[in-house]
């Protein structure tokens, strides 16, 4: 392809965590785009502000589940990132909602490439498609051909391994003007990195709780988690594999991971808090399982009446305790993946965030 500015990319989820760190990527790497817009929900405008003399930056406020409103958004885009997604594992939400905007919303931008035309569509979905399963069977330095137990027990994963498999059976569909869509779908591991509201969560707990951690996961565990700027790199490539590459890259699904350090979540969070008073607070796992199962059981009772939604439950605790950690050997292969930013950068950036925290104490509490 030349090298001139033709290319529109449209974000989903455009001004949400992992939608910035694809602007960021896209203005840094990506020399053939003239516009980049971003469709979310709630939105914010001041991200225009990144527009340059070469680069228009657009901001599209819309709803994934109103199909009107994606087909209008996605007019003359050249390449979608379908990164819009609702995450909850706490039973927060209802359902039907996660399955409207997970499924439904995937059906609006597969329906809406087809009319308009739109060759390109990468879409953002997560190793939960695959597990940790409730069981607890680990996945070490696994791949995608690693048999495992797959078992969704949340609407989340099942909704999202929906949403994969239709961007992937998608791939090579006939769309307006005779032209063929190339689809492919990433699977990034726990995500981090700055401006993750988690990790700003798992800080806040701890001020909550008058600086106390409260930690339960083994030792031994291992997650892998991967830098969002990485993720979104990867974006990228995979965009130009299908455009350059789409009887390789189309149809596929890929791990998307970098070389951060395999720990466990708690550990994980935990390095880039150590300027911060907290004291830890080890409890045995059986008193986790037991209040887990509890958390549940009160949930259930209290469905009719109030919806009850600790972050503990079954399912996050058996994710939390089971390791699970991939490799990303095959975007390698398909389209020269190897990490934008490496595990010191990625460090470094999330702790220069992590460090605009308020100062806590013990004393204080």
């Amino acid at each position: 392809m030349s090298n001139e500015r033709s290319l529109v990319y449209l974000v989903t989820g455009g001004c949400g965590f992992l939608g910035r760190h694809l602007l960021g990527v896209l203005l840094e790497k990506e020399d053939r785009v003239r516009e980049i817009r971003l469709f979310d929900k709630v939105v914010d405008p001041r991200l225009t502000v990144h527009s340059t003399d070469g680069v228009k930056v657009s901001v599209i406020q819309g709803d994934i589940t109103d199909y009107s409103s994606v087909r209008e958004a996605m007019c003359g885009a050249d390449v979608v990132f379908h990164s819009a997604s609702l995450v909850d594992v706490w039973h927060k939400v209802p359902d039907a909602v996660i399955n409207a905007v997970n499924v439904t919303g995937t059906e609006n931008v597969i329906h809406a490439c087809v009319e308009l035309g739109v060759q390109y569509l990468v879409y953002t979905s997560s190793m939960e498609v695959v597990g940790p399963n409730i069981k607890g069977d680990p996945f070490i330095r696994g791949d995608e051909e690693t048999p495992y137990n797959i078992s969704h027990s949340m609407p989340y994963p099942r909704s999202k391994a929906v949403a994969e498999r239709m961007v992937v059976k998608a791939n090579h569909t006939e769309v307006s003007g005779g032209k063929t869509l190339y689809t492919c779908s990433l699977r990034p591991t726990g995500i981090y990195g700055e401006k993750h509201q988690l990790m700003k969560e798992f800080y806040d707990k701890g001020v909550q709780s008058g600086g106390r951690l409260i930690l339960g996961v083994p030792k031994d565990t291992e997650h892998g988690r991967v830098y969002a700027g990485n993720v979104a790199w990867m974006h990228l490539l995979a965009a130009r594999g299908l455009m350059e590459r789409p009887q390789t890259v189309g149809g596929e699904v890929y791990f998307c991971y970098d070389d951060s350090p395999y720990k466990s979540y708690e550990d994980f969070n935990l390095q880039f808090l150590s300027a911060f008073d907290f004291k830890q607070v080890r409890v045995p796992l059986a008193v986790l399982w037991f209040l887990a199962v509890f958390n549940d059981l009160v949930r259930w009772l209290l469905r009719p009446v109030f919806r009850y939604t600790p972050l503990l439950n079954r399912y996050t605790l058996a994710v939390a305790c089971t390791s699970f950690t991939v490799r990303s050997d095959k975007a390698r292969r398909h389209f020269q993946y190897t990490p934008l930013f490496g595990w010191e950068e990625c460090r470094a950036r999330t702790q220069t965030w992590v460090n605009t925290f308020p100062t806590f104490s013990k004393k204080d509490s």
